[in-house]
C-alpha cells in the first residue's frame, strides 16, 4: 500500500545504466551481461527505503514506538531517534534548523504556530487524536477529588505543566480558571490565585507532573489520560469536564524541511487508516479524532 521509494535511488540505477551501457560498446556481450547484473542490484537500491525524522508530544512516547515498529515491518521505512518533548519546545528546536519529516503536537495552538513559522506544509496537517485532561494521585493514594476547585484544599504540591511550553499545562490552567483559581482564560495569560499559587510545581512535560505525583513529590496533578496508560504508580482522581477547557486535539503534519515529504505524509494516513495501529493508539488511552 505504500511503496517508500527513494528519489536518490533512481538518480543512481540511472548512472548505473548508462555505465553499463558504455561498457557494452567497449567489451561485448560478456561485459553486457555483467552490466545487466549491475543494473539489477541497482534496482534494489531504488526500492531501498527512507528514514523518518519524527517530533511528537511527549505523551506519545509509549505508543508511537510501537505503531513505527509495525509500520517499519510493513513497509521498510524506518525511523531516526523519536524526539518526545513538551510541544513548544519540539517548534523551538525547529525555528532553531532542525530537520523533521513528521510534526506531531498536543494542541492545535502549538501547530498553528509551527504553520505561522511556515515550519510544516499547511495541506499535509490532519487532526490525529483527542485526550481527556485527568487530575492523578499516587496509586492507592486517600486523596480525594471530586470537582476541579477540590485541587485548592489539598495539603500538598500540585504538579502543572508549565503552560509556556506544555499544552497540558495550558489545559489545566483553563481549567483552573473555570472554576476561579487561575486569572487567564487562555491558560498562559494569567496568574494562580492565592489559595493554589505556593502549591504549584511546574513541570516541564507531562511525564514529568505524572512523575512527582507518582514519587510523592506532589499528592496531585494534571495530564493526559493517556498518561495513566503509559506510568506506573499514578491513577485517575478526577476527570474534567470537556467545557472547562478547549478540546485536547493532537495534529500532525509534514515539516517543509522533509526530504521525504511522500513518505512522511503516507506514515500520517496509516496512523490514521490502519487497522492494528488504531489498536495500539486505543491501548495507550488516544482516541482518533472525527
Amino acid at each position: 500500500m505504500f511503496d517508500m521509494v527513494s528519489r536518490r535511488g533512481f538518480v543512481s540505477l540511472s548512472a548505473v545504466a548508462a555505465a553499463g551501457l558504455g561498457l557494452a560498446g567497449c567489451s561485448g556481450n560478456k561485459t553486457s551481461e555483467l552490466a545487466g547484473s549491475d543494473a539489477g542490484s541497482a534496482k534494489a537500491s531504488f526500492k531501498k527505503a527512507v528514514e523518518l525524522q519524527v517530533f511528537a508530544a511527549n505523551s506519545l512516547e509509549k505508543a508511537l514506538p510501537e505503531v513505527q515498529e509495525f509500520y517499519t515491518e510493513q513497509t521498510g521505512t524506518t525511523f531516526a531517534d523519536t524526539q518526545f518533548k513538551a510541544s513548544g519546545d519540539l517548534v523551538e528546536q525547529m525555528r532553531a534548523g532542525a530537520t523533521v519529516d513528521v510534526l506531531i503536537t498536543a494542541s492545535k495552538g502549538t501547530m498553528d504556530d509551527a504553520e505561522t513559522a511556515e515550519l510544516v506544509d499547511a495541506g499535509t496537517r490532519e487532526d490525529m487524536f483527542v485526550n481527556d485532561l485527568v487530575i492523578i494521585r499516587a496509586e492507592g493514594s486517600d486523596t480525594k477529588v471530586e470537582a476541579i476547585a477540590d485541587v485548592a484544599n489539598l495539603d500538598g504540591k500540585i504538579a502543572i505543566g508549565d503552560a509556556k511550553t506544555v499544552p497540558a499545562g495550558k489545559y489545566a490552567n483553563q481549567a483552573l480558571a473555570s472554576v476561579g483559581l487561575y486569572t487567564g482564560t487562555e491558560g498562559d495569560d494569567g496568574e494562580y490565585v492565592p489559595e493554589i499559587a505556593d502549591k504549584v510545581a511546574l513541570a516541564d512535560k507531562v511525564g514529568t507532573a505524572a512523575s512527582y505525583v507518582s514519587t510523592g513529590d506532589c499528592v496531585a496533578g494534571f495530564v493526559y489520560s493517556s498518561d495513566i496508560f503509559r506510568y506506573d504508580g499514578i491513577e485517575e482522581a478526577f476527570v474534567c469536564p470537556e467545557d472547562s477547557h478547549e478540546p485536547i486535539v493532537y495534529p500532525g503534519a509534514v515539516a517543509e524541511s522533509s526530504e521525504h515529504a511522500d513518505e512522511a505524509k503516507a506514515f500520517i494516513d496509516f496512523c490514521l487508516t490502519n487497522k492494528k495501529a488504531q489498536k495500539i493508539w486505543a491501548k495507550y488511552g488516544f482516541e482518533l479524532s472525527e
